[in-house]
């Protein structure tokens, strides 16, 4: 036991001589950088949720027979009542044959367009003047991402330069245009007398959004269920990794109405409650905002609470989500990130000259560095972070705090107009 205590008082030692050196660095440093300094920025502080929920939608699976499956409607386009949504074709002949007559539809279309249009067809300049409008007018669509009207529009522009070259043709006529529509539309006939049985067409039920998305919850949670969740019922739904069914060719989506389900703690669900509306931003690719209305908040009296959200806005965009972490934002504030250390308050006398009154300001701002000098400069508090401030400026002037200005973090003796030595 004796052998040991060298040994131990050494190590005691050399460890107090280890902060002896660590104070005598940090005194250095003191005198050799009187002052430290960093920059102020653009910064919004959300007072929000993070938790983890599952979307919910009225949906209807739309199956079809074994094939090749040809999904004819886009991901959130809108369907009407009986329209098509996919077809199913019995082999790659069928499907071939398909290709066929939608070749065909699409020049009998053009050619009908053409022939239907009433231009006078000896006027060549008038047609030429009307094919640049065209051309036009699919251009300003097209930049403007206004494709309401597409179809029309390049029917249109196709229509007319189709009349145009039979205008300047010495073997196009308008008979001879006549005569080839009659024959294409013989042909399509012929081509789809042969296919319909080798053709099977998935048609909407009823009117509604489109998706191809076809997870398995659709079976599991519905508008109508999601008011009865219970926190534990919730993170059973979420815990399950369901399967959608494998003749699927997608699913219809009969509610623009649709909810966002979240477990919260007792204490959120009643913040929520009060609040009635908040703002949810996803964490996954789709960031925009949405608004979302509190529709229903169920607890379960052990601490927790399910939080049912409504919206129906976005839903088109929204179709390829489910389960998603978010954040509930209650509200922001958006202003100049500043450590706390930055923050001094100045304290500044002035006299009345009529009474001599003397009267004392306190005033919250930050010391700047403006040409080598100290330059205070007063703001008010937004909110606060664990070591910072959001600050807005309460000038507007010359003495206006600005995103990108070099704030004086640590320093003693600080007074506006100081000369600063680096």
């Amino acid at each position: 036991m004796k052998q040991g205590r060298p040994l131990i008082t050494f190590v005691i030692a050399l460890f107090a001589g280890a902060l002896v050196l660590y104070f005598l660095i940090s005194l250095w440093k003191t005198f050799q950088d009187p002052f430290t300094t960093t920059y102020t920025y653009s910064y919004t502080l959300n007072d929000s949720i993070q938790t983890e929920g599952l979307i919910i939608r009225d949906e209807q699976v739309l199956s079809g027979s074994g094939g090749i499956v040809d999904v004819t409607r886009g991901e959130g386009e809108k369907v009407g009542v009986n329209q098509t949504v996919a077809l199913i074709y019995r082999d790659d002949q069928a499907r071939q044959s398909q290709e066929q007559q939608e070749a065909l539809r699409l020049e009998i279309t053009q050619l009908q367009y053409a022939l239907g249009q009433g231009e006078d067809v000896s006027s060549a300049a008038k047609l030429n003047d009307d094919i640049l409008n065209a051309m036009v007018s699919l251009r300003t669509a097209s930049a403007q991402q206004d494709f309401s009207d597409l179809e029309d529009q390049v029917l249109e522009v196709k229509g007319k330069v189709l009349r145009r070259e039979y205008t300047y043709s010495d073997e196009l006529s308008a008979e001879s245009l006549t005569t080839r529509l009659q024959e294409l539309e013989t042909q399509y006939q012929t081509l789809r007398n042969q296919s319909y049985s080798a053709i099977t067409q998935v048609t909407a039920p009823t009117s509604g959004t489109f998706s191809t998305l076809v997870d398995g919850y659709e079976g599991l949670i519905n508008s109508e269920s999601a008011g009865n969740l219970t926190p534990q019922a919730l993170q059973d739904l979420l815990n399950q990794n369901p399967s959608g069914e494998s003749a699927a060719v997608g699913k219809l989506i009969s509610s623009d109405k649709w909810y966002f389900a979240a477990v919260v703690t007792q204490e959120e669900g009643e913040r929520l409650e009060q609040a009635g509306t908040l703002t949810l931003r996803f964490a996954g690719d789709f960031t925009q905002d949405i608004s979302m209305t509190v529709e229903k908040v169920n607890q379960d009296g052990q601490g927790q609470a399910v939080v049912l959200l409504s919206s129906d806005r976005y839903l088109e965009q929204t179709t390829l989500l489910r389960r998603e972490t978010a954040e509930l934002i209650f509200n922001s504030r958006t202003g100049l990130r500043v450590p706390k250390s930055a923050l001094r308050m100045v304290t500044t006398t002035s006299t009345d000259e009529e009474t001599g009154e003397t009267t004392e300001t306190d005033t919250l701002g930050v010391y700047v560095v403006t040409a080598g000098r100290a330059e205070f400069k007063p703001v008010t508090i937004l909110t606060e972070g664990d070591d910072f401030y959001v600050v807005q400026s309460v000038r507007e002037d010359k003495k206006a705090l600005r995103a990108g200005d070099e704030v004086i973090v640590q320093a003693t003796g600080l007074y506006d107009g100081q000369l600063l030595l680096y």
